[in-house]
């Protein structure tokens, strides 16, 4: 072996990935190409956008191409193109390496759908896939403008070898010496010229650049794809099993898109954008330092993979491409994120997805569903960041309420159904369903036939503090505030009440002045002896903890503990104080720490309640 040959190791985590790959866990093997195709097609972009960019660079843009190489006698396909290629750092760095976070949530995922559904490409290592149909894999490579080029080799076993090489053509080679034929392991004979060609054309037809495959009986290599954009083809044109191909190829999922999104512009600013609601959520949707945004494309030359700039975060599931006409080539991210026309585009895109998503509530119900579900709390965070577009968002928002335990409800249907003389939309925020049907809090809004909306995603604790009103009525939480349901109730009684109940708010709020605000009379309450509410403008205890978990310095809020005066616990209550007997503060604390509990919250001292209600019960048995 030469002296400047090295035998390096693969990163812990590519080596477990190799062994998945190369133990064959998936049926359909055919997709190495598809990656491998891509992988060529995005070198000759970054070439094209390097020249253009760099006009010292002493490159050959003339024939820009993708050959696909076939040995019979060998056994070998290889895959070359003449674009931007790669440095020895980069070798190491892209293939000897997993560097991105999410690798074993990765191989998690492949781990537990073995035999099932196709994950590769979904996390960026479609070159891996080789592995699947080669017991070894060789790549030559030469960097654009740089003189001599690299030599990497490896079996899958662990190691690679890598060695510098003089004459090396500008682009990248890869070889595959293909493992042998095994029908009944779907693995075919990809050194068969009609099997590789029938592979372009399931999945790369659509790719920019010549895809060149020798004849049979030899000659000029001939281009087996037809190279015609999607988006720049006439709708009547495109078959859906195109535009299916086409997402998985942008976005790397292996299942169908739920909807294909087509807007072309004319006039001054042209472009034509081809998008795609994907079926599910992506593991990262939540994760800080998840990719997103669409491809952007300026006259077919590629720009940038991930425009961040054209999809706000909460579309950050949406994927395809935007070829623009006008825009200038050596634009930075900078620049773009000061491009009027950049802004102009990503206003009407995101214009066009919701009312998408809107159509899809009108006439496809079961696929609205479907979006919702996957997708429902990534959209809620636009109702806080993009306030144009509030309106629209609310029109396609679905949400959980007291009317139907099964389906959810808009808020169009909800103000449809709300009670004569009804002025506000009441809802209440929590941690499930479950926890927020068994609360106090609504047992008079039940009573009384009232609907109220179940909201139980973390976003919705922030934006319903944002949104004023929705079609004129004001979002209302049924655990803040003043509630005042029976507007022909009996203002004499309620002032009697309020009497004979004063000297007992009056100690309670003095007695428990550390933990609340105010003690007061309830009209919320049926069944439950009392309530801790917020104030209206207060922040919900949920809200608290969701910012002090976010390392804001957060002041302790006070909260308002309801008393219902008609349960037999609060009445022997307001005798017991009347009549000045013992331990009358200890029943106080307990019950304000029953309320507290019945909400779900947590207490400040959990030790001293159980301990005062330990010796309470000890008392009375």
């Amino acid at each position: 072996m030469s002296a400047t040959v090295e035998t390096l190791e693969f990163q812990s985590e590519a080596r477990q990935l190799l062994q998945l790959m190369i133990h064959s866990i998936y049926s359909n093997k055919d997709t190495f190409l598809r990656e491998l195709v891509s992988n060529a097609s995005d070198a000759l972009d970054k070439l094209r956008l390097e020249a253009f960019r760099d006009k010292d660079l002493e490159v050959d843009t003339e024939d820009p191409h993708i050959d696909l190489v076939l040995d019979k006698a060998a056994r070998t396909l290889t895959v070359r193109d003449n674009g931007i290629g790669m440095s020895r750092e980069e070798v190491v760095s892209l293939i000897g390496t997993i560097a991105k976070s999410g690798t074993a949530e990765f191989l998690r995922k492949l781990k537990e759908n073995q035999g099932s559904q196709d994950l590769i490409g979904q996390f960026g290592v479609g070159f891996y896939a080789s592995f699947m149909v080669a017991d070894k894999v060789t790549l030559v490579t030469r960097k654009a403008g740089e003189p001599g080029g690299t030599r990497w080799e490896s079996t899958g076993e662990g190691t690679y070898t890598i060695e510098p090489v003089e004459e090396a053509p500008q682009g990248t080679s890869v070889t595959l010496h293909l493992k042998p034929e095994d029908t009944e392991e779907h693995l075919y004979d990809y050194a068969s010229r009609a099997k590789v060609v029938e592979i372009v054309r399931r999945y790369s037809d659509f790719i920019t650049w010549p895809i060149r495959v020798e004849p049979e009986d030899g000659g000029e290599p001939e281009t087996v794809n037809s190279r015609k954009a999607l988006w720049a083809r006439s709708q009547s044109e495109v078959t859906e099993d195109e535009y299916t191909e086409f997402y998985k190829h942008v976005s790397h999922d292996w299942t169908a898109p739920l909807e294909t999104i087509r807007l072309s512009a004319e006039g001054a600013f042209e472009y034509q954008a081809l998008l795609f609601l994907p079926q599910r959520a992506p593991f990262d949707l939540f994760m800080r330092d998840r990719k997103r945004g669409v491809q952007l494309y300026v006259k077919r030359v590629f720009i940038m993979d991930d425009c961040e700039e054209l999809m706000p975060e909460y579309l950050r599931f949406v994927k395809g491409v935007v070829d623009a006409q006008d825009l200038s080539l050596n634009v930075s991210r900078e620049i773009l994120q000061r491009d009027r026309q950049i802004q102009l585009m990503r206003r009407r895109l995101v214009r066009k997805v919701l009312s998408t998503v809107k159509s899809l509530m009108a006439d496809k119900p079961e696929s609205y569903d479907t979006f919702w579900s996957e997708f429902g709390r990534a959209v809620k965070e636009g109702l806080l960041d993009d306030v144009d577009n509030r309106d629209a968002i609310l029109d396609i928002s679905s949400f959980a309420s007291t009317n139907d335990p099964e389906k959810l409800t808009t808020l169009a249907g909800y103000v449809e159904r709300m009670k004569e003389g009804q002025e506000h939309i009441y809802y209440m925020t929590g941690e499930s369903r479950s926890a927020l049907e068994n609360s106090p809090h609504l047992e008079a809004f039940l009573a009384k036939g009232y609907e109220v909306l179940l909201l139980t995603d973390a976003i919705d604790e922030m934006w319903v503090g944002s949104v004023p009103e929705v079609k004129g009525k004001k979002l209302q939480s049924v655990a803040k505030g003043q509630v005042d349901l029976d507007a022909d109730a009996d203002t004499d009684e309620t002032k009697q009440r309020a009497e004979e109940f004063a000297g007992l708010l009056s100690w309670m709020t003095e007695q428990l002045g550390d933990a609340v605000k105010e003690v007061r009379l309830s009209s919320r309450l049926t069944t439950s002896p009392a309530c801790v509410v917020g104030d209206e403008y207060d922040l919900t205890p949920t809200l608290e903890k969701m910012y002090r978990a976010m390392g804001q310095d957060m002041p302790d809020v006070k909260r308002i503990l309801e008393l219902n005066p008609t349960h037999p616990l609060v009445t022997a209550l307001r005798t017991a104080h009347a009549e000045e007997r013992p331990d009358l503060a200890d029943t106080a604390e307990l019950v304000y720490g029953m309320a507290v509990l019945a909400e779900g919250g947590d207490l400040a001292d959990p030790t001293r309640f159980v301990r005062l209600l330990s010796t309470r019960l000890e008392k009375t048995l």
